[in-house]
């Protein structure tokens, strides 16, 4: 892919306002519950098949909303977390979960290695391909570049309410994260918390790691409580609320330098 294709697609993953030439690059590794043929629907009831625990409800949209308020290109993956979730590497048991909260997953129980080399291949591996070409491409154009992940949790987990409403998670690089949470005050309505309600120590940093400080890019990973985007309208009004904290810290980067290293 090049800068010049503004939207790509293949099974793997979709690629939208590729040609973006904002100081941004935005991922959404769990935007879809689709469950390609050949995995039998990996066993699941429908209800689970559409859950939480096969895809982030509502940060497909937010992403898209975000993509176009930066102008920047949107690469969101096609296939359900619950196949392959693009936010771990391949050696993680979480890679395939066999469970995810309280939804057992049947097609992932026993898989073989040729099996668990398949979904690799053709899931992972071509997702953060099309990451990585497009790294290199605004490298090539000149372009400042930070990378956004765009993520979504549950209220309540095993059980537990969740109070935070929106996490800015960071891996060792902190620098969008400290500029978001400096902006906090500025949405005095929500709930804004540090590294909540996951942090580096669950295993949700990969694409941080992989993509943002492998290429030394500043980057930052966003989690919104999905119970605050389950209409269209309140999609909107999210990715709203989070150029709030977004637009200043992309500023403050970009007149420093710090959005890549």
């Amino acid at each position: 892919m090049s800068l010049s294709d503004s939207n790509a697609r293949c099974e793997a993953y979709e690629v939208l306002n590729g040609a973006g030439q904002g100081g941004a690059i935005i991922l959404c590794e769990h935007a879809s519950h689709r469950i390609p043929h050949r995995y039998a629907g990996l066993g699941l009831a429908e209800a689970d098949r559409k859950s939480h625990a096969a895809w982030d409800p509502g940060a497909r949209a937010v992403a898209l909303g975000l993509s176009q308020a930066l102008d920047a290109p949107l690469i969101a993956a096609r296939v359900s977390r619950l196949v392959y979730d693009c936010n771990r590497p391949p050696e993680a048991a979480s890679a395939m979960p066999q469970k995810s909260e309280l939804v057992e997953v049947p097609g992932n129980v026993g898989l073989s290695r040729d099996q668990r080399d398949e979904r690799e291949l053709t899931v992972y591996r071509p997702f953060c391909d099309a990451v990585t070409r497009l790294i290199e491409a605004r490298k090539q154009a000149g372009l400042q570049t930070v990378l956004i992940t765009m993520h979504s949790f549950t209220p309540v987990y095993y059980g537990i309410p969740r109070t935070v409403e929106i996490g800015i998670l960071h891996d060792r690089d902190s620098r969008m994260a400290d500029a978001m949470l400096d902006q906090a005050d500025a949405l005095p309505h929500r709930r804004v918390e540090r590294n909540a309600p996951y942090g580096p120590e669950d295993g949700v940093t990969h694409s941080l790691q992989l993509h943002g400080i492998r290429h030394g890019l500043a980057n930052v990973m966003i989690e919104v409580r999905n119970d605050l985007m389950r209409t269209p309208q309140e999609e909107t009004q999210m990715a709203e609320e989070l150029l709030v904290l977004l637009r200043p810290t992309l500023a403050a980067l970009q007149s420093t330098g710090g959005a890549d290293a």
